[in-house]
């Protein structure tokens, strides 16, 4: 306890806590843990320890269980509801913070915070303290002194002794008799019917204590008044105990002394890390630039030499390559980082003959060691993101012979749950290390700079951190890869995919520009017409574009029904759901609608898109694909995504007709047959399921028969589209709702649909549950291959956030097996065409596609190789079979 005048707060811990938590909601990090309430009490400590910079501070709780206050009134608080279970989590993650700020915890069993409060209060004062009372709780009011204030952060209020005085005309202390008239509901403390806080405040004042209240009844001018007061009194004496703050608690081993410590900043930084609480985290986080890292400039052509040698006697290395501009595909290289164990970090820059801080080198003269370097056996390449790399060296004609390590990947295999796997977000994540340099040196948005207008001390001093970062992180990487056994996983099929993506992303995809230019015109005709005949329906015109003014057309003006209104504007929803129960109807602008969406989107998103897109030098479409961004493992494509175009109706089939081979060539699409469907029977041993796929029967065809109780020879096409939809729907968890709309069936019969499903195939019951058994055991589920997907939320207390990581358990292992199976392919393929290169390259992966541009005097070689390739991949309980087809465009081959 302080000796000495000094000012210690004391933070009524168990009232802010739910404050925070009511102020903030849906606040959670990415694995799907509530973090509101900490995130708002956190806020507020770090404020008042940066703001009110004090010596000595308490934070105090609630004890659990009963207190004093029940053994009085045992209907005491008995109409408040518990603490809600996504509040009782976040509070040892809270006080875990507060013990890591070094600030004093205090509860004691039997009391309430404030009755601890009240106690540190008084014994502070009585050894000369002043007191800061942290709350918004009213009923510290009572405990105010000269030496006492009450400070609400909140509000940023402060009330003092003068100040409470002079508000209400009596003393502080006379609010436990204001508080016994009024009681309090919270609490269940009934005090007196008909008395607010207001009249209770009246009375005290007119009488001046709550003895004097009772003892003027004759005085008081209300008659119900007066007869509550006469008939409660009993009640009101009783709810005046109940409201006083204990100021003689037991503190027992409660710790006395309140002195604030030094805060453990790294186990701090990690905790806000974990917690996503980046703000935060960059307060405490450590500095990497605090270590004076050597880093060897190499200037010159002897230098270069003596930098070479080493490289070369080399096994590894990790290196940064540095573009100027933000696209590094569309820019020349700005400078090369390496970092050997013999020679530690070096830096070449390169074409700042223009600089004055250096001359340095030019490509030209690094280049061939360079590529004698890269394309040796022995030399492995670790880095981040190592597909531009060697992209960015393949445009140069140099080949990146062995990859090592990227960072980028073995991150994205140890959890394919993240955000974001750029170096930064990395180095915050896994190493609780920031990267400073590259915002401090280069700027950010539109004041960012390239590399070849910042100086030279700076260019090197941003790749020798982001070198020390991939170090640091190939380490930490590469025990997490050991520990959860998927290093075949990563070397096998993520790494030696990057050269297969290499190859498909530099060859491109040749686009016919005529094609698509006369489509464009065909839309932008087509959807003028609609749009005339849109307003000739409706009787004006307006813009078809706004959902407001269709709305208006729709609802009011043709009266049709409305089906619903959006939450937050009020307005008529006209979403596609809403135009497909109109389509057919009374009117026709619905169904017109909707094709002109259509129209609109295909002519925007593809046809103009995409024209603009093709590279003038080689006439073709190159797009990127993603590695680490779907949870499944399944490759994405972006800039532009060409898994997108549509392979159905003829607006898709027209679309890709404008996707053909080059003159000379073939397109050659191999498509997996129902792949997901064999790794499923693969996986549950679903007997009906091994039967069909092992004797060539078609699934659907079998499923069809066995719901609807006919012959396999009477099954209707409308009926195996039925089939078909129930088998890729219920396996993945589809319940009776959703299969309903998606058949437009009524709910009762797909129910008995799903029913009549299980019973036939008892397997796929046996699976679901069994995959959703082991993510609650182990918190994830895996591929055939070890592929491992988190499931944060597979016992959340709200059951449709639940259901939906119930239905990632069930369909992750078959998505992602099917998605590691066309990896391995993909590989394969490759690695066999290595000598046809010339003659065959791989262009696209669609879903289960693959597509090839194959010469056409080849195609009849090396389609069965194709084939052999993909079905031969791995050996299921099932047989894999591959749909294979040559045409002169993309339609062709569907």
């Amino acid at each position: 306890m302080p000796d000495r005048l000094v000012t210690v707060y004391l933070v009524d811990g168990s009232s802010y806590l739910h404050r925070a938590y009511h102020a903030i909601r849906n606040l959670s990090n990415s694995k799907g843990f509530p973090t509101n309430a900490v995130f708002g009490f956190t806020k507020m400590l770090l404020k008042l320890l940066a703001e009110r910079n004090p010596e000595r501070l308490a934070v105090v709780f609630d004890a659990k269980g009963r207190n004093f206050r029940h053994a009085i009134y045992a209907a005491y608080k008995e109409n408040r509801p518990p603490m809600a279970e996504d509040l009782v989590v976040q509070v040892p993650v809270l006080k875990e913070i507060v013990s890591l700020l070094s600030v004093q915890m205090v509860e004691k069993e039997g009391y309430e915070a404030d009755d601890l409060i009240g106690t540190y209060a008084r014994l502070l004062e009585e050894k000369g303290c002043s007191v800061v009372i942290v709350s918004g709780d009213k009923d510290f009011r009572q405990l105010i002194s000269p030496r006492i204030s009450l400070w609400d952060p909140s509000k940023d209020v402060v009330t003092d002794y003068e100040g409470l005085k002079r508000t209400y005309g009596f003393e502080p202390v006379r609010f436990v008799d204001v508080m016994g008239l009024s009681g309090d509901s919270t609490d269940n403390i009934p005090g007196v019917p008909g008395i607010g806080e207001k009249t209770a405040v009246e009375l005290i004042r007119a009488f001046g204590s709550f003895d004097g209240v009772f003892k003027n009844l004759g005085q008081i001018k209300k008659k119900k008044l007066r007869e509550n007061l006469e008939k409660y009194r009993e009640q009101a004496y009783l709810s005046r105990r109940l409201v006083a703050i204990e100021r003689f608690a037991d503190t027992g081993d409660a710790p006395m002394d309140l002195r604030i410590g030094e805060p453990d900043r790294e186990r701090l930084a990690q905790v806000f890390r974990e917690l996503e609480f980046h703000a935060l985290w960059e307060q405490f986080m450590p500095r990497l630039a605090e270590k004076d890292v050597p880093l060897r400039l190499c200037l010159t052509k002897s230098g270069w030499q003596m930098l070479k040698d080493s490289v070369r006697a080399a096994e590894s290395m990790v290196m940064v390559v540095l573009t100027s501009e933000s696209d590094p595909l569309q820019s020349p290289i700005a400078g090369i980082a390496l970092f050997t164990p013999d020679e530690g970090f070096s830096y070449v820059p390169l074409n700042r003959k223009d600089r004055g801080d250096s001359p340095g080198l030019s490509w030209e003269e690094i280049e061939k060691d360079l590529a004698q370097l890269l394309e040796g056996e022995k030399l492995g390449v670790t880095g981040h993101d190592l597909k531009v790399t060697a992209e960015v060296f393949a445009l140069k004609g140099l080949k990146l012979r062995r990859l090592e390590f990227d960072t980028m990947l073995a991150a994205y295999v140890v959890n394919p749950g993240l955000k974001r796997y750029d170096l930064r977000a990395l180095a915050q994540y896994y190493l609780n290390l920031p990267m400073t340099a590259e915002e401090e040196l280069l700027g950010k948005g539109r004041n960012a700079l390239s590399f070849s207008e910042i100086p030279l001390e700076k260019a090197s001093r941003y790749s020798c951190e982001r070198l020390q970062v991939i170090l640091s992180l190939k380490e930490d990487l590469s025990k997490r890869l050991a520990e959860h056994r998927n290093e075949d996983l990563f070397r096998e099929i993520e790494m030696r995919l990057i050269p297969v993506l290499v190859d498909m992303e530099l060859r491109g995809v040749k686009l016919d520009q005529a094609v698509f230019r006369n489509l464009s015109k065909d839309y932008a005709g087509r959807m003028a017409q609609i749009e005339k005949e849109i307003f000739t329906e409706a009787g004006m015109e307006f813009n078809i574009q706004s959902s407001q003014q269709l709305g208006f057309v729709l609802f009011e003006k043709m009266q049709l029904p409305v089906q619903r209104k959006t939450n937050k504007t009020k307005h008529y929803s006209t979403d596609v759901h809403v135009l497909r129960r109109l389509a057919n109807g009374a009117s026709r602008i619905p169904e017109l609608v909707l094709e002109y969406r259509t129209l609109s989107k295909l002519k925007s998103t593809y046809l103009d898109a995409l024209l603009k897109m093709v590279n003038p030098s080689t006439g073709r479409i190159h797009t990127s694909f993603n590695q680490a961004v779907t949870a499944t493992g399944r490759l994405s494509s972006s800039n532009p995504n060409l898994q997108n175009i549509p392979a159905r109706g003829d607006t898709g089939r027209e679309i890709r007709r404008g996707f053909i081979a080059e003159e000379g060539f073939r397109l050659v699409s191999a498509d997996y047959s129902q792949v997901e469907l064999r790794v499923f029977a693969h996986y549950s041993g679903d007997q009906a399921f091994l039967d069909a796929f092992r004797s060539g029967e078609d699934i659907h065809r079998r499923t069809a028969s066995e719901l609807m109780g006919v012959q396999p020879d009477a099954v209707t096409p409308d009926m195996r589209r039925i089939a078909k939809t129930i088998n890729f729907g219920i396996i993945y968890g589809m319940g009776p709702r959703k299969l309903s709309e998606q058949l437009e069936i009524d709910v009762t019969t797909a129910k008995h649909y799903i029913e009549r499903y299980y019973s036939r195939y008892s397997g796929v019951v046996q699976y679901r549950e069994a995959m959703i058994s082991k993510a609650r055991r182990d918190g994830f589920v895996t591929t055939l291959f070890n592929r491992r997907r988190y499931l944060p939320d597979i016992d959340h207390k709200n059951q449709m956030i639940r259901a939906e990581a119930e239905r990632m358990a069930v369909n992750t292992p078959i998505q992602g097996t099917a998605a590691d199976l066309i990896k391995m392919a993909m590989i394969r393929i490759h690695e066999r065409l290595e000598p046809d290169r010339p003659v065959c390259r791989m262009l696209l992966q669609v879903h289960d596609e693959l597509l090839f541009e194959v010469a056409a005097e080849e195609t009849e070689r090396l389609m069965p190789m194709i084939r052999r390739e993909m079905e031969d991949v791995y050996p299921l309980k099932v047989p894999l079979l591959v749909d294979i087809r040559e045409g002169a465009n993309w339609d062709e081959v569907h």
